[in-house]
């Protein structure tokens, strides 16, 4: 099928462009450029509040051949500022679509490229690192020093829920609280199949709210940004701990609450997003293949030896993935176990969550 689209260009901060076509909504941004590895799954991954103030580049060549399915999404917003692809399919096939890319991101206001040597740009952010990128009809205008500026910040509170809300049986015998940094639907879900009532929680309910709840255990979800950014969320998580609850960190729920317990983090060179990333559990020496979507890791050897100790490790490279706490009944994971579109090898690991909680 013949390609219309008006001419549009990706500026990297070290001056590369990239020419390609527009489809989506019209305009201009400046975002941080990633890359995600994943042949499937790209309606969640345009769902994932995780890739707030991003421009998401997929590397599979052939993406919206199965459309759009709502029943499909994360969340009821778009994550990402910006969208590249090799090919975008102008004639989606499948029983359950209820329409194409570009039509949805015109509703939803997603500037996206299509044609762009992917492979090219996925090669340049590996050897040079993430890097910031602007969507523009005119690179000859483009303001390198302010590209370079651009920083995402204030992800977290922009993503999470302003008022809390319940989800399953009223009568339900394990009560959860869910805090939401940018969570992913498929989270409470997990938690709902197993026979929880949620309470999805704004990201600074205090550790005094979440005592009157009288829940049995609390879930820290996903989320985007820097982790070490959330100050106020560091220190209200240091108070929820004390609380003595079983809890179960993912992602960005890891990160904060090891940053709360005195490790550190620090940024990936181009950080983990796609559907294959090995990850070896240190107690029994299985490796799992998970799905993962972050820029940044806890520092395993920074991990407090009073405190806990690694769970899991990335195969491709050493990263910390996983934490269990020696003081309390948590751990956490960095890798996703709730993935959609898989793989499922780690959704064991919320049936050890409710283990913990009694059940």
């Amino acid at each position: 099928m013949e390609r219309t689209g008006e001419k549009a260009y990706l500026v990297l901060e070290n001056g590369r462009v990239f020419e390609g076509r527009r489809f989506g909504a019209p305009g201009e941004l400046t975002a941080e450029v990633v890359f995600t590895t994943g042949m499937s799954g790209y309606l969640e991954t345009i769902t994932d509040p995780s890739y707030w103030g991003q421009i998401v580049v997929q590397t599979f060549p052939l993406i919206g051949n199965y459309g759009v399915i709502p029943a499909d999404f994360e969340s009821d917003v778009v994550g990402p500022r910006g969208y590249i692809v090799k090919h975008w399919c102008q004639a989606p096939s499948n029983f359950r679509s209820e329409g194409s890319l570009d039509a949805f991101f015109r509703e939803r206001g997603l500037t996206a490229l299509e044609g762009i040597d992917t492979r090219t740009l996925t090669k340049l952010i590996r050897e040079k690192g993430v890097m910031n990128g602007m969507i523009t009809s005119d690179p000859t205008k483009a303001d390198i020093e302010a590209i370079k500026a651009y920083k995402v910040s204030g992800a977290v509170r922009a993503a999470s829920t302003k008022e809390p809300y319940v989800l399953g049986r009223e009568d339900a015998k394990i009560q959860i609280a869910l805090m939401d940094y940018g969570m992913k639907r498929n989270i409470a879900e997990e938690l709902v199949k197993r026979g929880a009532r949620v309470t999805v929680c704004p990201c600074g309910t205090t550790a005094k709210e979440l005592a009157g709840m009288n829940v049995d255990g609390i879930m820290l979800s996903n989320g985007p940004g820097d982790p070490a950014e959330n100050v106020e969320l560091i220190e209200n998580l240091k108070e929820i701990y004390k609380l003595g609850k079983p809890m179960f960190g993912i992602c960005l729920g890891h990160q904060l609450l090891a940053l709360a317990r005195g490790a550190r983090s620090e940024k990936l060179k181009y950080g983990h997003r796609g559907e294959n990333q090995p990850v070896k559990d240190l107690e029994t020496g299985r490796v799992y293949i998970t799905s993962q979507n972050h820029g940044y890791a806890i520092v395993g050897s920074s991990i407090p030896a009073d405190m806990g100790r690694e769970l899991y490790v990335n195969v491709n490279d050493g990263t910390c993935e996983g934490i269990r706490y020696t003081d309390c009944n948590a751990f956490t994971t960095q890798f996703h176990p709730e993935a959609c579109a898989g793989p499922l090898d780690t959704e064991w690991l919320f049936d050890r969550f409710f283990a913990g909680m009694g059940e």
